[in-house]
């Protein structure tokens, strides 16, 4: 049996002083394993944000935002690199606790969780998130609640553009100052949808969940191409994936950045291989999958893409 070979392994070089970029272009040479796969998602990336005729989606899950990647995001949004975003409402949630002047705190694993609660601390791993934060997150949003018009119907990214409005700094902000929806399709599923309810128990506002979908759709009928990023999975990744199967053709261009396996059948660790069966991804499109920790994956893809476009 006579195989085809690709091109040879090359073996990589670290230098001092590289930059991010060179450092990819390294990994590419070598093109193996996950760092392979970075060095494609880069050249994939870079394709979708030279392509002014694409709409770009941006999936965030995952405790990004207690993590430090917030900021990336939000200067993402305001570099034009975002045109939807989809995110859990509880990276949406830290990042409105960051922006009223809050922190989250390095901390350890290896603590008595117990003792934490005594203390009024919450535990995102290593990282720690005292309770007077969420005293000082109820007042803002019970403040930005009152302002909506009794017996109102507000669609969830109508919602959160006042939040955002009403903020300066972070993602919500930078997406209301550019004009960027910010969509959270399971928004009762934190803090602020948390907060709404208490809201509701003496106002009468509805927020809906499918008012979001006519501008959604809308876009996705007029984009001649999408491409997305996808920080994890869950809903997000399925709002985003999906918002394409009612055109005639799916993503042109798609980077996940995940830890999940795929054989365990959950979406996080589905492969967008698999998503081209169902229609959300063309069969010509470019896709790549980065496996391991997207607070070392993020920035890398982000750093590097930007050092090609120059910007």
């Amino acid at each position: 049996m006579t195989f085809k070979y690709g091109e040879a392994v090359q073996q990589a070089r670290v230098y001092p002083g590289m930059t991010v970029g060179e450092l990819v272009d390294e990994l590419g040479k070598a093109g193996a394993y996950n760092g392979g796969s970075l060095w494609q998602a880069v050249n994939i990336y870079e394709r979708m944000l030279r392509d002014e005729k694409a709409l770009k989606f941006f999936g965030l899950s995952g405790a990004m935002v207690p993590g430090g990647m917030g900021g990336i995001v939000a200067d993402l949004i305001s570099r034009g690199h975002i045109d939807v975003l989809v995110s859990t409402g509880a990276n949406l949630t830290h990042d409105v606790i960051e922006a009223i002047g809050c922190h989250h705190y390095h901390g350890t694993a290896q603590v008595s969780d117990t003792e934490l609660c005594e203390e009024g601390v919450n535990r995102i791993y290593d990282i720690f998130l005292p309770n007077e934060a969420f005293i000082r997150f109820e007042e803002f949003l019970q403040d930005v609640y009152s302002s909506l018009p009794e017996g109102s119907t507000v669609s969830i990214s109508d919602l959160l553009g006042r939040i955002g409005s009403r903020l300066d700094t972070g993602i919500l902000s930078a997406a209301a100052k550019a004009g960027v929806p910010v969509y959270c399709p399971a928004i009762q599923d934190s803090m602020i949808g948390l907060q709404y309810w208490l809201f509701a128990q003496t106002h009468k506002v509805t927020v809906s969940a499918f008012a979001d979908m006519p501008g959604l759709l809308d876009r996705c009928f007029e984009a001649e191409r999408a491409g997305t990023i996808l920080v994890g999975g869950g809903v997000p990744k399925n709002y985003i994936l999906q918002s394409k199967l009612m055109t005639e053709t799916g993503f042109d261009y798609a980077v996940q950045l995940t830890g999940d396996r795929p054989d365990l059948g959950g979406l996080s660790g589905a492969t967008l291989d698999e998503a081209r069966s169902w229609g959300k991804l063309t069969g010509e499109a470019t896709a790549a999958t980065v496996y391991g920790d997207a607070t070392i994956n993020l920035p890398l893809l982000v750093a590097a893409t930007l050092e090609r476009l120059g910007s």
